[in-house]
Parts: structure tokens; sequence; C-alpha cells
């Protein structure tokens, strides 16, 4: 048997979740400390993070990701609290909603900061520490970050860019120890998304929440959307032992919504 461990244990290992408070983050948090790990959680409503966190036994921090003086700010209190940190999930996003003429500089800005600048700015300041422990970070993405949505241009190009932060950090310091790797969703059922699921709801005039993911899962294999705890996992997964020569890398946990070839869902449906 390799030397390798074989399982998913976090034992001893501190992870620092962005956007912690809610939904994926949530869920990532909980399957950390199940593993044995320990978390620290940063974002911008501190009441959810700080519900979290007591639950889980973690620390609660609020404040911009995108903000240097801040994560400098979180990071201290995390290594004065645990006294490491091993992991690093770059959760934080946001919409980026609406097509090239309707986006105007300050949304694409916004678009920019919620989903980009969060993960760069707290892999950047976490790199040194991460490089020491031979650490590693997952990075959120999409499955926006490989195909392009209707009307989303912000939101899409900064998916897709993350993929390419990811790339780029796993080719500068995989030599140093340090793997690096993006788990890419499809739809799941958040908070956010329901918003969106509201837009369906309303077009078509649809009984509520079930029937528009429904709608929008018709067409993928597994036919259905994943749960915050389904990305988890495989957030789990990639920052783990388990997951030990994998860097670089984009995770699809969408169903199997890339798999489909778009040209010729008119062949699986009545006309």
């Amino acid at each position: 048997m390799s030397s390798t461990a074989s399982t998913a244990s976090m034992t001893g290992k501190v992870a620092f979740i962005t956007g912690g408070g809610t939904g994926i983050g949530a869920a990532v948090a909980e399957q950390f400390v199940a593993a044995g790990g320990r978390v620290v959680l940063m974002g911008r409503r501190l009441a959810q993070l700080e519900a979290v966190a007591a639950r889980l036994g973690g620390l609660a921090v609020s404040g911009d990701a995108a903000s240097t003086v801040d994560v400098q700010r979180a990071l201290a209190a995390a290594r004065e609290k645990f006294g490491r940190i091993d992991v690093l999930v770059a959760n934080a996003g946001g919409h980026g909603v609406g097509d090239a003429l309707s986006t105007d500089d300050a949304s694409w800005a916004l678009s920019t900061r919620l989903n980009l600048d969060t993960a760069f700015v707290c892999a950047r300041e976490l790199l040194p520490e991460l490089i020491e422990r031979r650490g590693n970070i997952v990075v959120l993405s999409s499955l926006a970050g490989h195909f392009a949505g209707p009307g989303v241009i912000g939101y899409v190009t900064m998916k897709h860019a993350l993929i390419g932060l990811v790339r780029s950090l796993a080719r500068d310091y995989g030599k140093q120890g340090v793997r690096v790797n993006a788990v890419c969703p499809g739809w799941v059922r958040t908070e956010m998304a329901d918003e969106q699921m509201q837009v369906l709801i309303d077009k078509y005039r649809l009984p509520g929440a079930d029937a528009a993911y429904d709608l929008v899962t018709r067409d993928v294999p597994m036919g259905r959307p994943a749960s915050p705890e389904d990305v988890a996992n495989a957030v789990l997964f990639l920052a783990s032992p388990l997951a030990a020569m994998v860097t670089g890398s984009s995770l699809m946990v969408d169903g199997g919504a890339s798999a489909v070839d778009l040209p010729t869902i008119a062949f699986a449906h009545d006309a």
C-alpha cells in the first residue's frame, strides 16, 4: 500500500473559508470539521458567520475578502486562535448579471471584485504560509467557468478568470508544495440560486422553486441540482491527502451537464 494517506482526514488542519456563512461555504466548513479539521470563516455578514462558527467551534471574522487590509486582519485573528492555516477555500463570490451593452463600469468592477479579486487577494496573502506548510487552495469557480450562460457576462468572465488563476498558481507554486484546484458546480440549491429560480417562476408561471429547478436540470444527466453538501464533498476531496497528486485541475460538480452536446438536445424531447 502507498504511504500516502488513504482518507480525507483533515485532523490537525485549519481551513480559511471565505463566504462561509451560508450555502456552499457553510457546508464546506461542516465537512472540514467532520473530517477532524478546524475552520476560520470570513465574510461580510457577521451574524451568519458567527452562527456557523459557534456550531462548529470555529472562528468568524467579518470583512471584505477583496480587501488586503481586511484579509490580513482576518489571517492574524486566525493565527492567534489556531496558530496555523493549511487550506484556503476561496468561496466568496457574487452576481455579474447583464449582457455587455447593459453592463456599466461600476457593475463590471463589482463583478470583478466579488468573484476574482476575493480569490486573488486571499491567495496572495496566504501563499507564504501555504508554502511553509505545503498547504493547498481550492477555488470555487462554476460551470460558467467553462461555458457561457445568457446575459451574465460579468459572472461568466470572472469564473473563467478563476480557472486561469488556479492554473497560474498551480504552475508557479507546485514545486514549493502548494496544490491549487477549482471546483466548478452547476446548479446548486442555495439562497442565491433560489433568487434566480424566482425569475423562471415568474416567467413561466411555475408553482414554485421545485418546478424551476426541475426545468433548469431537465437536460442534466443526473436530473437534479446539487446540494451544498455535494459540492463540499468535492472541496474536501481536493483539500485532502486523497488528492495529493491533483493540482491545476477543474473538478466539475454539475450532475453531468458539461457532458451534454447542446446541438443534440432536440432529439431527446418530444415535438
